[in-house]
């Protein structure tokens, strides 16, 4: 299956320490090509596998570091 991207808006990324949090939690999920967190933007993009890593797997591994996933956008 290609890979697709998938945004999720995290309004709680504000330091280093949530970049690298996230990006090592989603990062380390089967299916998942690349990990890209926005700071200042507040935005995880991710390119994945859909059919191994879901959108809601994705927010789900962000959500389990304690951040609040407020919306998701999945592009082809």
């Amino acid at each position: 299956m290609a890979e697709i991207t998938t945004r999720l808006a995290v309004p709680d990324i504000h330091c280093q320490h949530c970049k690298e949090s996230i990006e090592g939690a989603v990062g380390a999920l089967v299916g998942v090509a690349s990990v890209d967190v926005d700071v200042a933007g507040r935005v995880v993009t991710v390119t994945h596998d859909p059919g191994r890593a879901t959108a809601e797997l994705l927010a789900g591994a962000v959500e389990g570091q304690g951040y609040d996933v407020a919306a998701r956008d999945e592009v082809a």
